[in-house]
């Protein structure tokens, strides 16, 4: 088992690389209009949760980045010097959606009618 302060160093440099990597797949399934906004790794590293984020798409963005898993893996082994390179779960995160229907809403109560 990794130490937690180790695999919060492994965290950032995986959100790195993908955060570089994602945009060079060649699916058209993935846009630009998207970014990684989280990584968590388990404490064996055996398996990594990469949350992504994009305006609109989301469930197409998730099934293209699933189908370039092997490439990416491939990117992360080589940029990364760990023992195993761990298994890549992207979910769709729709925070930054969330966020800007809360700051619409936020701007109608602001308006003077």
């Amino acid at each position: 088992m990794a130490s937690r302060n180790r695999i919060g160093q492994i965290n950032g440099e995986i959100l790195r690389v993908l955060a570089d990597r994602i945009p060079k797949c060649k699916d058209p399934r993935i846009n630009g209009l998207m970014s990684v906004t989280r990584v968590d790794t388990s404490g064996d590293l055996s398996v990594c949760r990469v949350y992504v984020s994009s305006l609109g798409g989301g469930s197409e963005i998730a099934k293209g980045l699933r189908s370039a898993t092997g490439f990416l893996r491939r990117e992360l082994s080589q940029e990364l010097k760990l023992r195993h390179t761990p298994e890549l779960e992207f979910i769709v995160d729709h925070s930054i959606e969330e966020g800007a229907k809360i700051l619409d809403k936020l701007r109608e109560i602001a308006e003077p009618s």
